[in-house]
């Protein structure tokens, strides 16, 4: 399909108003799902480090009591 302006392509012949807001929606979910990722990697990341430190600190809690 050829344009012959820029308002002329954004109107697509009509139907500028629908194709653009599909275009928007799409871009505005995919940048959603790859923030709410982005948050939910760091929140796990997190979550095991501190699962980690718990553990050692329980082991060494665990290896005083025993030389006591």
């Amino acid at each position: 399909m050829h344009f012959s302006s820029l308002s002329e392509f954004l109107a697509m012949g009509g139907y500028g108003f629908y194709v653009w807001l599909s275009f928007g929606l799409s871009w505005l979910c995919l940048v959603g799902i790859i923030v709410t990722t982005r948050i939910k990697h760091r929140t796990l990341l997190s979550d095991l480090r501190n699962k980690q430190a718990r553990e050692s600190r329980r082991l060494a809690a665990q290896q005083m009591e025993n030389t006591l």
